[in-house]
C-alpha cells in the first residue's frame, strides 16, 4: 500500500506574531487615546508622559523592525507602491486569508503611523504655546517663532493621526465584511489559522525585546531631562 499522502489543504493555527510586537501594538493604542483624554482634559504633565512613552515605544518599533521577528521586520511588509495598489484592487474578491503579517498595503499605513507619531513626538518636544503656558522641554533649544509654529504643526498633526486611525478601523472592518478575515484576533493570540505547508515566521527572543526597549525608554529619558 502507498504512504498517505499529507493533507495539503489542512487547517492549523500558527503564530504569526511575538508577544512584543502585540504589546507594542495595544499599549500605543491606550497612550494614543490617552493622549487625547490629557490634552481635552488639560492634564498637561499626564499628557506630556504619554508622548514620552509614545516615543519610548516608536524608537523600539523602528529597532524591532531591523531585528525582530519575522513578521515584525519592515523588509518583511514593506512591499512596493505598486503592490499595495495591486492588493487594494483585489480587495472585493473574497479569498482565504494565507496572509503571514501585514499585508501589501497594511505595511504603508504602519509606515503611515510610525512617521505621523514621530512628527508629532518632535513637534512636542520642540513645540511652545505661551499663551496656553504650554513649552515642551527641547523648545528652549530653538528660537521662540519657530518652537510656536511647531506647537501649531502639533495640534494639525494630531488631527491626521486621528484619521488614520479611523481609516485604520475602517480597514479592519471592511477585511471582516468582505473578505472575511479576522485581522484582530491574531493580535491577542498572536495565532491565525493558516495552511499545514505555510513555512512557519521565525519569532525572535523577548528578552532582546525587552532589552531594546529599557535602551529607548533610557534615550528618551536623557533626551527630555538632560538637552
Amino acid at each position: 500500500m502507498a504512504p498517505r499522502k499529507p493533507n495539503s489543504g489542512l487547517i492549523l493555527p500558527m503564530r504569526i506574531w511575538d508577544v512584543p510586537t502585540r504589546l507594542f501594538h495595544w499599549v500605543l493604542v491606550l497612550l494614543i487615546a490617552g493622549s487625547y483624554v490629557t490634552i481635552k482634559t488639560n492634564m498637561l504633565a499626564l499628557h506630556k508622559l504619554c508622548g514620552e512613552a509614545i516615543l519610548a515605544l516608536v524608537l523600539w518599533r523602528l529597532v524591532w523592525g531591523l531585528v525582530g521577528s519575522e513578521t515584525a521586520r519592515f523588509s518583511q511588509f514593506i512591499k512596493s507602491p505598486i503592490a499595495a495598489i495591486q492588493h487594494l484592487l483585489h480587495f472585493p474578491r473574497r479569498e482565504p486569508d494565507t496572509q503571514i503579517g501585514h499585508n501589501e498595503a497594511g505595511g504603508w499605513m504602519v509606515l503611515g503611523i510610525l512617521a505621523l507619531l514621530l512628527a508629532q513626538i518632535g513637534t512636542g518636544l520642540f513645540g511652545k504655546n505661551e499663551e496656553d503656558f504650554v513649552e515642551g522641554p527641547l523648545s528652549k533649544l530653538i528660537a521662540g517663532p519657530l518652537s510656536e509654529k511647531l506647537m501649531g504643526f502639533h495640534l494639525v498633526i494630531f488631527n491626521a493621526i486621528e484619521i488614520v486611525v479611523l481609516l485604520h478601523v475602517i480597514a479592519i472592518i471592511a477585511y471582516a465584511v468582505v473578505k472575511r478575515h479576522d485581522l484582530v484576533r491574531p493580535m491577542f493570540t498572536g495565532k491565525k489559522r493558516l495552511p499545514a505547508a505555510t513555512p512557519s515566521p521565525r519569532m525572535a527572543s523577548s528578552m532582546l525585546a525587552g532589552a531594546i526597549l529599557v535602551i529607548a525608554a533610557c534615550v528618551v529619558w536623557f533626551v527630555v531631562t538632560k538637552l
